[in-house]
């Protein structure tokens, strides 16, 4: 921590001074974000702990955890000729961390336990730098961490990328020549294979029960490069569809980043923060050319370099639990203190020489999303990513997928500019946690978001794609969403079937609240129909355009609990709010945002209108958003009953 000239305390951020360009910078980068790591470490150096929250797991597999999760910089830092001059604490922690008769002593890993988690950075390690970890070792040294890195031979796994861990522990006690279990290790590898998808995708764990996230590219895909890597010559047809895989999952994954190299937040473990770049790291190190080398290498540097001007850090420089600030409330269980530096799996590519096209290559900007449509539909995570350069808007509309986490998987709509926000403990709409989603309640207090999707549909056959779900938040309602992109602007559709009385509330994109302090720099606008917010970092609004009549639904803004949203520490969500007696309704309402200096067209909503008999859906520039008619595919058919009679 340090006081500035105006006697404002700041956090410590270890990249402040790194224009993170080149090679050497990013090799710097590496020291610097572990340097502050050091005073936690225990005094045998197997345990590091860097500050008091806690994960649901044992504390000795947080200190693990500590340990381990900064060899995943290290060690490409030292296969490819860096310079780090602690080598010898972090053998002395391995040493004392796998003896049993050590007070450091990380113990035995139980079936599932998290230092399954750990070890894949050791095999890591074992494989890509042995004359740092292996290789001063006494034979004794040596047996002593084989024998409690074989505990994962056997050890229960869950079915997801943690069977992953298995193969890179086996990889490096390969490479080391120690004992190994290859066959498991090849049956592991035949049930990883069996999770993939088309288009490069993979589901995580079973395809009917996991979802597709950040997981797939910092997991599954990055795992599999690193095994087509070191193991490829001896694997040829594995390592072959590995890298054809990437190849075609980089053609997907790019649209996920803004031009700036932001990733869509969207899903679990965002607190990983710049893990998001490991895949494009992963591509390089495994040579798969998947676009072009100065692209490649554009998306990764772009992503670290914008993380590096995030207020991330604690006040002595340690990464933090959060995601564009510290907050724990976004957090899973499973964070502990340490978890922030699986982000290192970002500087993967320092494994590489400096020869390599990857380093050789000019960084070249990201390529254009199509023209025709602004968006790009992604049928495995069910969704459309929306660029719009005119509002400044990098965002995804969704159909929903199914997770215990649900605000991070089942909203209408995830944004790069404004993140979005998880429920609180907050009675009403403030810790409904409702932006991007229609959120019902029994009594105005306790409300609820899209759970568990009964169905899902993403429709690209018409001029616009369209997204379908339904959900059954209570036994006597049902919920059926249309969603489609409008940009700026998107349309949302819910017929609402209710057996009981409710209150609804509609959440446009949460908007920071900074600069609320001065008077001239915001504005809140709350009429019937329609809700717009204006603040220094961005504009909102939700329009109603259909009113039932009976039930007008009314604009407010409404300050959202504090630390709940992903990007921005205080939110307000522009919301249309309804109350709905049991029967049938239907609720359809455009919703924009921009950010600073982009154009929301807050005044060119879209519109209804019939159109030889048939109700349609146009944005202001007269394309067709949505076509209702009894031919539409699926699902969408019931869009008719919408705008009859109207």
């Amino acid at each position: 921590m340090f006081i500035t000239a105006a006697g404002e305390m700041r956090a410590v951020n270890p990249l402040a001074d790194n224009p993170l360009r080149t090679r050497a910078d990013f090799q710097a980068a590496v020291r610097d974000l572990l340097d502050p790591l050091e005073s936690y470490r225990s005094p045998g150096g197997a345990r590091l702990t860097p500050g008091e929250t806690q994960a649901h797991f044992p504390e000795v597999a947080a200190d693990c955890e500590g340990f381990s999760r900064p060899l995943w910089g290290l060690v490409p830092l030292a296969a490819g000729g860096g310079a780090f001059d602690g080598w010898d604490r972090y053998r002395e922690g391995l040493v004392n961390g796998t003896d049993p008769d050590h007070e450091e002593y990380w113990g035995p890993a139980e079936d599932f336990s998290q230092k399954h988690v750990e070890m894949a950075a050791i095999g890591l390690g074992l494989a890509l730098a042995p004359e740092k970890l292996w290789e001063p070792l006494e034979d004794a040294e040596r047996e002593q961490v084989v024998a409690w890195l074989s505990q994962i031979h056997d050890a229960g796994l869950y079915d997801c990328n943690w069977k992953f861990f298995r193969v890179l522990v086996n990889v490096g006690l390969r490479e080391v020549g120690a004992d190994h279990d290859w066959g498991a290790t090849q049956e592991t590898l035949d049930r990883l294979e069996s999770f993939a998808l088309s288009k490069g995708w993979y589901s995580d764990g079973p395809a009917e029960e996991k979802p597709c996230d950040y997981y797939i590219p910092w997991a599954m895909q990055f795992y599999g490069l690193v095994y087509a890597a070191v193991v490829g010559d001896d694997d040829p047809d594995r390592s072959a569809r590995f890298r054809e895989r990437a190849a075609e999952f980089a053609s997907e994954f790019v649209h996920w980043f803004r031009a700036d190299g932001a990733g869509l937040p969207y899903g679990r473990s965002l607190t990983y923060r710049f893990a998001q770049a490991s895949f494009w790291g992963a591509l390089a190190f495994a040579d798969v050319e998947a676009l072009p080398w100065g692209q490649v290498r554009g998306l990764w540097a772009r992503n670290v370099r914008q993380w590096a001007d995030q207020p991330i850090f604690t006040g002595d420089g340690v990464l933090s639990v959060g995601y564009a600030y510290p907050t724990l409330k976004t957090s899973e269980p499973y964070n502990s203190a340490s978890s922030p530096y699986w982000a290192m799996k970002a500087f993967l590519p320092l494994a590489l020489p400096a020869e390599h096209p990857f380093w050789q290559a000019e960084e070249e900007p990201l390529a254009a999303t199509p023209a025709t449509t602004g968006s790009v539909v992604q049928h495995h995570p069910k969704m459309v990513i929306c660029r719009d350069e005119g509002a400044g808007h990098h965002y995804a509309l969704t159909t929903g997928q199914n997770s215990q986490y649900h605000e991070k998987y089942t909203k209408s709509a995830y944004s790069t500019e404004f993140g979005f926000s998880v429920r609180s403990r907050a009675l009403g709409l403030a810790g409904a946690g409702h932006d991007g989603a229609l959120a019902l309640s029994e009594d105005g207090a306790r409300y609820r978001i899209r759970l568990e999707i009964d169905e899902a549909v993403v429709d690209d056959s018409g001029e616009r794609p369209t997204l379908y779900s339904q959900w059954t938040p209570w036994s006597d309602v049902t919920v059926d969403t249309w969603v489609a992109p409008a940009s700026p602007w998107h349309v949302r559709v819910h017929r609402l079937e209710t057996g009981r009385p409710l209150h609804s509330g509609e959440g446009g994109f949460a908007v920071s609240r900074a600069g609320d302090d001065t008077a001239d720099a915001c504005e809140r606008v709350e009429n019937a129909g329609e809700a717009v917010v204006r603040y220094p970092d961005g504009s909102g609004g939700v329009v109603d355009l259909l009113d039932d009549g009976a039930n007008p639904r009314a604009g407010r803004a409404v300050d959202q609990d504090p630390n709940t949203n992903l990007v921005a520490p205080r939110t307000v969500v522009p919301t249309l709010t309804g109350e709905h007696d049991p029967g049938t309704h239907w609720l359809v309402a455009g919703v924009t945002a921009a950010a600073p200096g982009g154009d929301a067209r807050w005044d060119s909503p879209p519109e209804i209108a019939v159109e030889d008999g048939i109700p349609t859906v146009r944005d202001a520039d007269g394309a067709t958003v949505l076509r209702c008619d009894d031919s539409a595919p699926g699902p969408l058919s019931g869009l008719a009953e919408v705008f009859d009679g109207f």
